[in-house]
């Protein structure tokens, strides 16, 4: 600068500019996005005897199983984030009746059709029902439920839908590298797959799933997102019995990914949140409608 002929020291050319917003899990849902629920539960004859008290499928009078306990803690949460309440539950594993076929697709409610229920209550019911009618078999395959909640995702995949599957099991998965692949397919969808695991197995194939440390593949193919979340059931089992305490950490960390996982898909294909609908208008003889509260979803984003 001491310089008379001195112009500058050279220039910055912007070619390009842009400024981009980050959107969350909650923009998406003010916008409008379902989350559509199914649950799988594991019919394999593992679990051991319904009628007997130490099987995880027994059905005491005076407390809920460890497949009831995971189902609850989960659904009651992610249910508000469904409008209808109708929650598709299946079961795999097992032989049906009248011919006795091993099925790893079937229906809670025996309704081929519409294999949806009302509620989590409805689900639970379907779940006691099934154990009453069918026979615990095997092996324990988790590739159709997969590829059957993947299809129902690739039919909307406006940002306007996004489901989560949840998987309760008891053991060693016998269709690793089905699965793998109906995973790295589903990836690329709006879902995300949570498994929940019962009992006293070891479940390091259920960690492989899992994909936090290594992403999984299938055939030489990386899946495009992370979208399994395991945990082990035997975590959350509190030792002073406080069901109610040890429920809500198990619904924390299982959903925890969610939100990041909804997010990722939306980003990875430019869907933008819808503006949230208008307000309704009150006239003065009006009470205005209550906000519903805060679901702990919320809390984990």
């Amino acid at each position: 600068m001491k310089k008379k002929k001195y112009v500058n020291s050279g220039t910055v050319t912007l070619l390009s500019f842009a400024v981009e917003s980050e959107c969350t899990f909650l923009d998406y849902i003010k916008g409008g996005t379902q989350i559509n629920f199914t649950v799988a539960i594991d019919f394999t004859a593992s679990n051991g005897n319904p009628s007997q008290s130490t099987s995880l499928h027994y059905m005491s009078p005076y407390q809920l199983n460890a497949y009831a306990l995971a189902l609850t803690a989960v659904g009651e949460i992610i249910q508000h984030y469904d409008s209808d309440k109708m929650f598709p539950a299946l079961g795999f594993g097992a032989k049906l009746p009248p011919d006795g076929r091993v099925s790893h697709e079937f229906p809670l409610n025996g309704n081929q059709e519409n294999p949806s229920c009302c509620g989590i209550d409805g689900i639970l019911e379907a779940y006691h029902r099934s154990l009453r009618t069918v026979q615990l078999y095997g092996p324990t395959n988790f590739a159709p439920v997969v590829t059957h909640v993947a299809r129902n995702a690739a039919a909307v995949q406006d940002g306007s839908q996004y489901s989560v599957l949840l998987i309760i099991t008891d053991g060693v998965i016998s269709d690793m590298a089905q699965t793998k692949e109906a995973i790295v397919n589903a990836a690329k969808l709006p879902m995300s797959i949570i498994i929940v695991g019962v009992g006293q197995a070891e479940f390091d194939a259920m960690v492989e799933l899992d994909g936090d440390d290594v992403r999984i593949s299938s055939r030489g193919k990386l899946a495009e997102r992370d979208i399994v979340q395991f945990v082990p059931f035997r975590d959350y089992v509190d030792r002073t019995g406080n069901h109610v305490l040890s429920m809500a950490r198990l619904a924390r960390d299982v959903l925890a990914e969610i939100p990041d996982q909804l997010v990722s898909y939306m980003k990875a294909q430019g869907i933008r949140p819808r503006p949230p609908p208008a307000a309704p208008t009150h006239s003065p003889s009006q009470s205005p409608a209550r906000t519903p509260p805060a679901s702990p979803l919320h809390t984990h984003i």
